[in-house]
């Protein structure tokens, strides 16, 4: 069995890690020490992504509840078990309600909230037991201000909110928080068909006149997942240069 070296419990547990904001979240982490344990469903070479061998990847499904608890059990085997939990996994399915197709709410509802449950679930465990941790739930400004044609994506993502403020209230005393980050429009493979005019459109909503970075949201999660962000909890964080301000 191969033996990985861990510091300090340093060990994170990221969702969707295979391109945009979930590989910046993983180079990140990695940067910082720690070691990256990165899902997706389709095959990544993480190590090669962040130039590093203190990381796995796991080909997983979050929509598949076996899946993840053989994904648990293997980590488990290999004293892998993270004491942080990133929720990053999401997809888009956009149409208009009344074009929408049953199979299309479903697949966005599953893949970007019905996830969220069933990967902490399982993970939070050992935290609990432990009594320390993190939780953090990647989400969108869609959740919080709506779009037209998104109405499954802005519903997934405003279902996240209520998901991460009641869970921090179950699992602060024991020293766990859980926070959510809303993005906006982040310059990844969601907003690629944004191009000339309807790219100026976008930015023009937009008061810092500019599209995000992936690394915006990685520095964030950075942040809540250290000590210096232990009390700070149940909160939905926007990083979206001004777009949504409540």
């Amino acid at each position: 069995m191969r033996k990985y070296q861990i510091m300090d419990n340093k060990t994170v547990f990221i969702t969707g890690v295979s391109r945009g904001i979930g590989e910046a979240i993983a180079k990140a982490f990695s940067g910082e020490g720690y070691f990256v344990i990165g899902t997706s469903r389709a095959s990544f070479d993480l190590s090669k992504s962040l130039d590093s061998d203190q990381c796995l990847h796991i080909p997983l499904d979050v929509k598949d509840r076996t899946g993840i608890q053989s994904s648990y059990d293997l980590l488990k085997s290999k004293d892998l078990l993270p004491t942080i939990i990133i929720n990053n996994a999401g997809i888009t399915k956009d149409q208009l309600l009344l074009r929408m197709d049953d199979g299309d709410w479903d697949d966005v509802i599953e893949t970007n909230l019905t996830s969220i449950f069933n990967i902490t679930k399982v993970f939070i465990k050992p935290m609990v037991k432990a009594r320390t941790g993190r939780v953090i739930n990647i989400s969108s400004v869609a959740g919080l201000m709506g779009n037209a044609g998104q109405v499954n994506y802005s519903a997934s993502k405003a279902g996240i909110g209520g998901f991460t403020r009641s869970l921090a209230k179950e699992l602060a005393s024991r020293n766990i928080t859980v926070n959510c980050i809303s993005p906006g429009f982040i310059a990844s493979d969601m907003t690629k068909g944004f191009e000339g005019e309807a790219q100026t459109k976008v930015i023009n909503q937009i008061p810092a006149q500019k599209l995000g970075d992936p690394k915006n949201i990685a520095d964030l999660a950075i942040f809540l997942a250290s000590k210096k962000a232990s009390y700070i909890t149940g909160q939905t964080i926007s990083v979206d240069g001004g777009l949504y301000m409540s």
